[in-house]
């Protein structure tokens, strides 16, 4: 079964030295195929337009058209 999941955040959650042995950056797009890290995934939502949503996929991302 398909999900649509709604992200809101456009980069990732950085944790930061003296919460983990390193920084870290934890995904937050829902992009990344690293999760729970991010790989950069979220670059690819610079242009969304604020109070869309988008579904993405390996090779190309749509609106999703919504219905009053």
């Amino acid at each position: 079964m398909a999900r649509l999941v709604k992200h809101e955040a456009q980069s990732p959650f950085i944790v930061k030295e003296g919460q983990a042995k390193f920084p870290i950056a934890v995904c937050a797009c829902g992009l990344s195929k690293k999760k729970p890290f991010c790989d950069g995934s979220h670059r690819k939502t610079r242009d969304e337009e604020a109070g869309e949503t988008y579904i993405y996929d390996d090779s190309e991302r749509v609106k999703v058209q919504k219905e009053y």
